[in-house]
């Protein structure tokens, strides 16, 4: 259990700190939760390629019972939206659609490390990162805030404001939800190369330690 415990904290300090960032904004379309949650991913893959796969699981699974408490606090937070109106700073729909590209995405995430391992250096946590930020920010944002999944979760504060259709950073005029996921995908491919280097970095000190 102790060779897991740094991924435990790091993936644990991770979810923490992305829920509380959550919650301000870096101009319209993002906020600074973008910033420090795809280091979730980086966290997974040093697990996986220094101890294996199933140590990768056991932190996610940790990460996702943090996210999950995470979640149920930020149900009972109040926050005033309106001088009379209150709601809670994580609906239901958020608290779900967070979970599950969370849980979802960390363990595809897994299964593409393992299954690319054996190859140059770079090709596991790039692609596994790619294609895990990919799957999270579409289930999250589809999840959360459009309509589609309206029929089935139901509709909160949330839906009408992410499903006007307003000019987005890319040009054309999309869905609000729609281009706020495009913009949080592109900072999520930004953050996936930037962690090539951490992941080289303490891989390499960790090979030297065992040598």
């Amino acid at each position: 259990m102790s060779r897991l415990l740094p991924g435990i904290l790091a993936m644990a300090a991770i979810v923490v700190a992305s829920n509380i960032l959550v919650q301000f904004f870096v101009g319209d379309w993002l906020t600074w939760g973008a910033f420090t949650y795809p280091f979730a991913f980086l966290a997974t893959d040093l697990m996986n390629r220094i101890h294996g796969p199933q140590a990768a699981r056991k932190v996610i699974a940790a990460g996702f019972v943090v996210g999950i408490l995470c979640s149920l606090i930020g149900t009972q937070v109040m926050v005033q939206l309106a001088p009379d109106f209150s709601a809670p700073a994580v609906t239901l729909r958020i608290a779900l659609g967070s979970a599950t590209a969370f849980l979802i995405a960390q363990l595809v995430d897994v299964a593409v490390f393992d299954r690319l391992r054996q190859g140059s250096w770079w090709r596991a946590p790039l692609a596994s990162t790619v294609v895990g930020s990919t799957l999270d920010t579409a289930l999250f944002f589809f999840i959360a805030f459009s309509t589609t999944a309206s029929g089935v979760l139901g509709t909160d504060h949330n839906t009408a404001f992410f499903n006007e259709v307003v000019a987005t950073p890319f040009g054309p005029e999309l869905t609000r939800w729609v281009g706020t996921a495009g913009v949080d995908w592109s900072v999520k491919l930004a953050i996936a190369f930037i962690a090539l280097v951490p992941f080289r970095v303490i891989v390499g000190k960790m090979a030297a330690r065992r040598a």
